[in-house]
């Protein structure tokens, strides 16, 4: 009986962190029974929608005028994404303390790098379903991850990674391939 009374109380206050979040951040959209463990947090007028049974660990903190798309039973822990155009996280990925950014916040040429950014600096972000991306990785604009795919821990992502294997490293490598 205690138990149930516990797990009832718990799903309470998730549900009352969720309604706060509602009513601070116009521009989040909460799936049914998210779980808010840790912090959120929204800059710029980001859009975000999370999906059901997500569950948010630590701070995970999105900016830009762009907009986030998550999944449903995605967990994301010490994340920040960075968003311009779009970043897409489809059903069941992890997100481990790593960054996801669809720009370069600045023009590289010298002559115009303190301009404002232009649209040749960003382009959006796709992560396919059940994409694990781990600690300190860091994925930059215009990549696509593929479904099933591990992205190892520092890892810097400038290219799309295939369906069903792990990369490491900068420049990234592909060392395991899940079908073999």
């Amino acid at each position: 009986m205690r138990g149930i009374r516990r797990g009832v109380g718990v799903r309470a206050g998730f549900a009352l962190k969720r309604g706060w979040y509602r009513l601070r951040y116009p521009g989040l959209s909460l799936g049914r029974d998210v779980e808010i463990r840790g912090r959120v947090r929204l800059r710029r007028g980001v859009r975000v929608r999370i999906g059901d049974r997500t569950r948010i660990n630590k701070l995970v903190r999105f900016a830009g005028p762009g907009e986030v798309r998550i999944g449903a039973d995605c967990l994301l822990s010490a994340t920040w994404v960075g968003v311009w155009t779009s970043v897409t996280i489809g059903d069941r990925c992890l997100l481990s303390n790593c960054e996801v950014r669809d720009n370069d916040f600045h023009n590289l040429r010298p002559e115009v790098r303190h301009d404002p950014p232009t649209p040749r600096t960003r382009a959006p972000i796709v992560l396919e379903d059940n994409v694990w991306i781990g600690a300190h990785a860091l994925v930059l604009k215009g990549v696509r991850i593929g479904r099933d795919s591990v992205v190892g821990t520092a890892t810097v992502v400038r290219k799309d990674v295939p369906p069903r294997v792990v990369v490491i490293g900068n420049p990234q490598q592909t060392v395991k391939s899940f079908d073999d």
